[in-house]
């Protein structure tokens, strides 16, 4: 191995390749796919749900946020560590070490629902836009979905990243809104802690919604291979397979990029919860569909700022969320097929994989024009995510025990139980579904 490669901590280490290793940066630098990934996680279709959750059953959902954080916490670091150990994202890991039907069946599911997701979102951001200036919702969900295609293709990788870490700044509106509306924290605090559970079919279905939404198969895809982008951007780096003197600090980062990611989507979307639980659920408004309705359902409760702050999160979170469907969803295809894949290549350079980019977004936004009611198209991409999201994360937990894989650097005995809690709990949740789609 190079010398340059070496921690100054290396015994022997020749000064000029100390001088070469980069500078220190502040931990908030530090920061990248963790954070994106959890703030992504609260899309436009993500804040429906919540809306829902909080409208239909008010403070008896919020416990379900508490439940799902250490989950996410666990499953995502687990794909990082997949991506950042074996310098490949989770597709290429699955086309060298698991049967190809597997592959191509998980791909192109991934490919389908979020491809939908995206409909649902820009469909989303097209109606807040609406709600804000007037206009047609139609040709705003176009323009949105073109100026994220636009900004996927002509900037590079490591500019375009600081472009999402800002916008994860949006997702602070649904924060601000609790601040402008009365909540009772005593009885919230209750309800949280010692929730008034109900076995009855609509109550066990938004459950499996709000796991569906928080626990995605797109978030594993797109942290793996945004780990591998960082890694190939950073020429001191290396798989970490290959690089011991590396294992520790990108360790460490990963574990807090990822707690703090994910501890930042759960805090929105129970402030989510919570703001639809004391506004609309509280005035007896227990049916939302979409995001944009929330927003305008908020308005003559909570007044004009709460809804301005609504609105705006939508349109900040979907110029977030999409990119990252779009994205994971080409990385997956590049992964199971062997292409060059990277945000950080040039488009003549890695044609397929904008194609995929290309294709998955304006289609999206196509949708938009045609009969497909992009809500219920939503909670059919929602029931492939639950359903394909077992059977990655058990590939996943198998990978991340694999030494062909990870060499050394199999995953802990304490982040694998907590990975396969991950994954049994998303097994009944989708059980659950199921058990409740005819009801």
């Amino acid at each position: 191995m190079n010398s340059i490669h070496r921690t100054p901590a290396d015994p022997g280490m020749p000064p000029d390749v100390a001088a070469a290793k980069p500078a220190r940066v502040s931990w908030l630098a530090k920061l990248g796919p963790g954070l994106i990934t959890g703030a992504a996680d609260d899309d436009p279709s993500g804040i429906a749900t919540y809306s829902q959750a909080g409208a239909q059953f008010g403070f008896g959902m919020l416990w379900t946020v508490l439940l799902t954080y250490p989950l996410m916490v666990g499953i995502q670091v687990i794909s990082a560590r997949i991506g950042r150990v074996s310098g490949h994202g989770l597709a290429t890991n699955i086309r060298r070490h698991f049967p190809r039907s597997l592959l191509y069946l998980i791909v192109g599911l991934l490919l389908v629902a979020n491809t939908i997701n995206i409909a649902a979102d820009v469909a989303a951001m097209g109606q807040a836009l609406q709600l804000l200036a007037g206009g047609p919702s139609q040709l705003y969900a176009l323009g949105f979905g073109m100026v994220s295609l636009l900004l996927q293709v002509f900037i590079p990788y490591r500019n375009y990243v600081r472009i999402l870490k800002w916008l994860t700044l949006a997702l602070m509106a649904y924060v601000a809104t609790v601040l402008v509306v009365q909540v009772p924290w005593l009885t919230v605090l209750h309800d949280t802690l010692i929730p008034p559970l109900s076995w009855k079919a609509a109550y066990l279905t938004t459950v499996v919604a709000v796991f569906g939404t928080t626990i995605s198969p797109y978030l594993f895809f797109w942290q793996a291979s945004q780990e591998v982008e960082d890694m190939q951007a950073d020429p001191h780096a290396l798989a970490l397979k290959r690089a011991p003197h590396q294992v520790s600090t990108n360790f460490n980062r990963i574990k807090a990029d990822t707690v703090i990611g994910m501890g930042f989507s759960n805090v929105v979307a129970f402030c989510i919860i919570l703001t639809t639980a004391v506004t609309l659920h509280a005035h007896g408004i227990g049916n939302i569909d979409s995001s944009a309705q929330a927003a305008t359902a908020l308005r003559p409760i909570a007044g004009e700022f709460a809804f301005l702050l609504f609105s705006l999160g939508i349109i900040g979170t979907g110029l977030l969320a999409v990119p990252v469907l779009a994205g994971s969803a080409a990385y997956a295809m590049a992964g199971a097929f062997g292409w060059t894949g990277s945000l950080e290549a040039q488009p003549k350079a890695a044609k397929k994989f904008y194609a995929i980019i290309a294709g998955a977004t304006l289609v999206g936004a196509a949708l938009c024009f045609t009969p497909v009611d992009p809500i219920k198209a939503l909670y059919w991409s929602a029931v492939v995510n639950g359903v394909i999201s077992v059977p990655i994360m058990v590939v996943m937990m198998l990978m991340a025990r694999r030494h062909a894989i990870m060499g050394k650097l199999v995953i802990s005995q304490r982040l694998k139980l907590l990975g396969w809690l991950c994954t049994g709990v998303m097994a009944l949740a989708v059980v659950a579904m199921f058990a409740t789609l005819g009801g």
